[in-house]
């Protein structure tokens, strides 16, 4: 078949559809583990490093051990050897390993699954709903990067019944937050801002590079801020950054068919600038 694919699973290349973990491994019964998205483009991996970063940051937050970089390097470059596309999704998943039927973690070490997805290039343009449940910025686990993601499969489907490619939360006390996999960023009287990481959102790579390469400032937004912003825009690994031209049911000025002026400045040195450098 010509869309089998191959993935790593703790020390081994294995056939994605026979790869397997265990059924008491605690990433499954308890969404115990970590994970990272990279872009990869003709079978290289974009920002691994501060992506293994974060991992670590993750693991930490939950207590894991820390991952060995260097073994996930491997596996990393061993499944985009396996797998050749022009554009793809690269996941890293690291679990608590196995463990009872309950909250405590087992002895046995963590789970290492590292597999791919081939994607399409994403459209320049999308729409977002703000859905109305909240992100809790004083969490156990905010900021972390876990493989907990019910909430965000709750809130993405009803953002797709309502149009939209992706769902914008607020936190508790009503701030702008994030996306259920992307940071947002607004235009504000001609000022690139985007949620401070006090909101309780991701520390996203893509979003860290746009406010090195951009010029973005970190601020406290209220939700507000979807509708009275100038532009407005996403970032992820895998949109990288990518103009929004309706929240909801508002149409952002002058965006219908285009792109706003700042939005397209930052489009523009994103692509320059991570063509120039895979590992920024």
């Amino acid at each position: 078949m010509h869309n089998r694919t191959t993935s790593w699973v703790n020390g081994a290349l294995v056939d994605s559809t026979d790869a397997a973990v265990s059924v008491l491994d605690h990433g499954l019964t308890t969404g115990d583990g970590v994970f990272e998205t990279l872009k990869t483009v003709d079978g290289r991996a974009f920002a691994v490093t501060r992506h293994l970063d974060r991992l670590t940051r993750s693991a930490r937050g939950l207590g894991l051990p820390d991952p060995d970089h260097d073994l996930v390097r491997e596996a990393c470059v061993r499944v985009l050897a396996a797998n050749p596309a022009p554009l793809g999704r690269l996941r890293v998943t690291y679990t608590g390993g196995n463990g009872p039927l309950s909250s405590e973690r087992g002895t046995t070490g963590p789970t290492l699954v590292v597999a791919l997805n081939a994607i399409g290039r994403r459209p320049d343009r999308t729409a977002v709903a703000v859905v109305p449940w909240r992100r809790n910025e004083h969490s156990a686990v905010a900021g972390l990067k876990t493989t907990s993601y019910a909430e965000n499969v709750v809130a993405l489907a009803a953002a797709h019944r309502a149009g939209a490619s992706e769902a914008l939360f607020a936190n508790t006390a009503g701030r702008l937050c994030e996306g259920t996999g992307s940071n947002v960023f607004v235009v504000l009287g001609g000022r690139l801002l985007t949620p401070a990481l006090a909101s309780g959102c991701l520390a996203g790579v893509t979003r860290q590079l746009v406010i090195d390469w951009c010029g973005a400032e970190e601020a406290d937004l209220p939700l507000s801020a979807l509708q009275d912003a100038e532009e407005v825009f996403l970032t992820s690994t895998t949109r990288d950054v990518q103009a929004v031209t309706r929240v909801d049911d508002r149409e952002l000025p002058g965006t219908g068919t285009g792109t706003g002026p700042v939005t397209a400045k930052a489009m523009a040195v994103f692509a320059e600038r991570s063509g120039d450098d895979l590992d920024p």
